[in-house]
C-alpha cells in the first residue's frame, strides 16, 4: 500500500470523523451490560474456545457478554429468525449475531431479515483488505452491501504425506492422472457435505470451458452442455476412488482420519492451517504438507450478520468490530488456535499490530499467504444446488 493510503487507513481507525465517533460512542454506551446471543456452529472445540476467548475480551473491553448458542446448522438460526418474523416479533428477537455465509445470507437478505447496513461503519472496517480479498464484500457472488461483516478467510488446500507422495499433482488434470494410476488412494466427502461440495466446485473450475458463467445464476437452457466436462472428469475417476466410489467419508474429520491412517494419499480442507494444527496435536505425521493448484483454489470468507429484530443490536456491532481487531485476528490465524487466514490488509496496520502476524509460527505444513496462490470466487448458489442434486443421482450412496 502506498504511504498515502496507509495514512488514510490509519487516520480512519484512530481518528474517526466527529459524527462517526459520536455514533460509535453511543453504540458502545448502549452495548454496555448487554448479552449478545451469538448463534454459531458448535462442532469444533477449537472454534468454541476461540468464541469463548472473544467473549472474555468483549467483557473486559466493553462490558459485553457473549453467549455462544451452538448450532449444528446455520439454517437453524435462520429458521428461528424467520419464525419470529412470521409471528410478528419485530423487536427483542432471540438471535443477536449469526456466523453466516452463502445461501443462508442470501436467504436472509432476500427476505429482509437483516439489520444494516452496519459493517462499513465499524471503526475497524478501514483495516479490511477489500481490494486484495474481494470475498470480504462478495458472499457467494452476492454483494454484502454492509449487511454482514467478515471475520475469517478460508482457502481450499490439499494435504499429502511427503513420505508416501514426494511430488503431489498440482493441477486438476494431474490429479485425475494420479487417481487413475493409484486406485483407492483418493476420495472426497459425500455431498451435500460442505467440503465435498467445495471439491466439486474445484472440479467445475478446472473443467468448464468458461468458469466465469458460475458467477451468474444457472441458466437451465445451457446447464447440461456447460457441466458435461465436469461429469466426464468425475466419470473417469470414480471407479478408481477409495472403495471404488461405492462409499464416501462423511465429512472433513472423516477424510482427515483416512489421511492419518494412510488409507488415502491426499486429503484437503478449507483451513490452510488445519494440517499444521493436526501435526501439532499428534494426529498427523510431521511429514504431511499442503499444496494448491497452480490456477488457484476456492476461497471464501466467514461473516457475522445481525438479524433485523435482534434484541441487542448495539452489542452485536461491538462484537463484530472486535472480531476485526488486529489482536483478535492474529489470534485466529495462530495455528495453535484456529489457523484461519486474516481478513485484514497487513500493510494498513500499525507496526506493532503487523508484528503480531509476522511473529506467528504458521506451522510446518502451512503455506504462506503468497504461496497459497489465487483464491477463486465461490459460484452462485444456484449452481451447487443443481450440481449437488445431479451428483446424488449419478454417484450418491446411502451413508
Amino acid at each position: 500500500m502506498h504511504r498515502r493510503h496507509f495514512l488514510i487507513a490509519t487516520a480512519a481507525l484512530f481518528a474517526l470523523p466527529a459524527q462517526a465517533q459520536t455514533n460509535w460512542d453511543s453504540i458502545l454506551d448502549a452495548a454496555k451490560g448487554q448479552t449478545v446471543y451469538w448463534h454459531a456452529w458448535g462442532g469444533d472445540p477449537k472454534i468454541n474456545d476461540f468464541i469463548a476467548f472473544v467473549g472474555g475480551q468483549a467483557q473486559a473491553r466493553h462490558g459485553v457478554t457473549i453467549e455462544h448458542v451452538k448450532l449444528a446448522s446455520t439454517a437453524d438460526a435462520v429458521a428461528r429468525v424467520l419464525g419470529e418474523r412470521d409471528a410478528g416479533t419485530v423487536t427483542g428477537g432471540a438471535v443477536d449475531l449469526i456466523w453466516i455465509n452463502g445461501e443462508n445470507f442470501a436467504a436472509m437478505k432476500d427476505q429482509g431479515l437483516l439489520f444494516g447496513p452496519f459493517a462499513e461503519s465499524l471503526p475497524n472496517w478501514p483495516l479490511v483488505d477489500v481490494a486484495g480479498k474481494p470475498a470480504v464484500v462478495t458472499d457467494f457472488t452476492l454483494p454484502t452491501e454492509g449487511y454482514e461483516s467478515p471475520w475469517a478467510m478460508a482457502q481450499f488446500v490439499f494435504e499429502y504425506d511427503t513420505a508416501r507422495l514426494p511430488e503431489p499433482p498440482r493441477s486438476l488434470n494431474a490429479l485425475k492422472d494420479f487417481i487413475i494410476a493409484n486406485p483407492g488412494r483418493f476420495t472426497y466427502p459425500q455431498p451435500p457435505d460442505y467440503l465435498g461440495t467445495t471439491f466439486l466446485k474445484q472440479v467445475a473450475y478446472g473443467t468448464l470451458a468458461d468458469p466465469s458463467v458460475m458467477q451468474q445464476p444457472l441458466d437451465e437452457a445451457t446447464y447440461e452442455a456447460t457441466v458435461a466436462p465436469m461429469w466426464d472428469w468425475l466419470d473417469a475417476v470414480t471407479p478408481a476412488l477409495w472403495r471404488a466410489g461405492k462409499a464416501y467419508p462423511q465429512n472433513e474429520p472423516a477424510l482427515g482420519q483416512l489421511l492419518a491412517d494412510a488409507e488415502v494419499d491426499i486429503g484437503f480442507a478449507l483451513n490452510p492451517g488445519r494440517a499444521s494444527a493436526e501435526i501439532a496435536a499428534g494426529n498427523l505425521p510431521d511429514t504431511v504438507r499442503t499444496f494448491t493448484f497452480e490456477d488457484g483454489t476456492i476461497g471464501n470468507a466467514s461473516f457475522v450478520a445481525i438479524p433485523f429484530n435482534a434484541a441487542h443490536q448495539a452489542g452485536a456491532q461491538v462484537v463484530a468490530n472486535l472480531l476485526l481487531d488486529p489482536e483478535i485476528q492474529a489470534r485466529a490465524q495462530d495455528p495453535d488456535v484456529l489457523g484461519f487466514q486474516t481478513v485484514l490488509d497487513l500493510s494498513s496496520l500499525s507496526d506493532s499490530d503487523r508484528a503480531r502476524f509476522y511473529a506467528l509460527e504458521l506451522g510446518v505444513a502451512t503455506l504462506s499467504p503468497a504461496d497459497l496462490g489465487p483464491a477463486l470466487l465461490e459460484p452462485h448458489g444456484s449452481w451447487m444446488v443443481r450440481i449437488g442434486q445431479d451428483w446424488m443421482q449419478r454417484y450418491g450412496v446411502a451413508q
